[in-house]
């Protein structure tokens, strides 16, 4: 079974090259009994995606542009989605389990109560987007991607990777991120970091924290401040 591994983290990926398998090419995600399986869904140019209730299985999404996007206690299994465009998806109520997403965007993006194991978010746009009460069960990894203004609010990420990823301005609220591994990203810039207790990094990204503390608390040095006088210098 193939895996991406780096460092101590190692996402199972989806299976889908086993002998017998064979993906039988489909038009709608919408299939009968709201369960889709060993499907291969490509190139689709839609105004308007809106799936609930929804089982994918065993299937690859490739190509896929969408303008609107809901999904609504969507379960997804061994499913990879390659190169699709979906603006602004609104995902809630759902687990995704043994799933990519590469070279995706996925620019402000909802993520709501959603469950993930064994996912892999790979050279994917995730700027803007939110994640909220989001629960890592299993490993994540998110590498190569860019979270700029991104938020995390009260989620589960204690096993989760973070890798060569575009941090600027991404925020961590509350939550669990015990034995988060951000080793490998510029940190100067991350917001939140009164939250991110008991995290992972290299020693010489400690400056780089500190650095975002700065900014973050709006210190000022001495060196700025005319002490007879009470007043910043210019």
């Amino acid at each position: 079974m193939d895996t991406r591994t780096i460092r101590r983290t190692s996402v199972t990926l989806p299976a889908l090259d086993e002998p017998g398998l064979y993906l039988s090419n489909v038009t709608s995600l919408g299939g009968g009994r709201g369960r889709v399986a060993e499907f291969h869904y490509a190139d689709a140019d839609l105004r308007d995606l809106d799936l609930a209730d929804t089982h994918l299985m065993d299937g690859r999404i490739t190509g896929l542009r969408v303008q609107r996007t809901r999904l609504e206690k969507l379960r997804v299994d061994s499913v990879e989605f390659i190169g699709c465009d979906l603006s602004s998806p609104q995902w809630t109520d759902s687990k995704i389990s043994r799933a990519v997403f590469r070279d995706c965007k996925l620019m402000g993006a909802m993520f709501e109560d959603v469950t993930f194991d064994n996912v892999l978010f790979e050279n994917c746009k995730l700027d803007y987007s939110t994640f909220a009460r989001v629960r890592a069960v299993g490993p994540v990894i998110f590498a190569g991607c860019s979270l700029r203004e991104a938020i995390f609010t009260a989620v589960d990420l204690g096993a989760a990777l973070i890798d060569d990823s575009d941090l600027r301005l991404t925020e961590f609220d509350s939550g669990n991120y015990r034995g988060l591994d951000l080793r490998g990203n510029d940190l100067s810039h991350l917001r939140g970091l009164a939250s991110l207790k008991q995290i992972v990094i290299d020693q010489a990204q400690a400056l780089q924290l500190a650095e975002a503390l700065i900014a973050e608390l709006d210190l000022t040095f001495g060196g700025d401040v005319d002490d007879n006088q009470g007043v910043f210098r210019k």
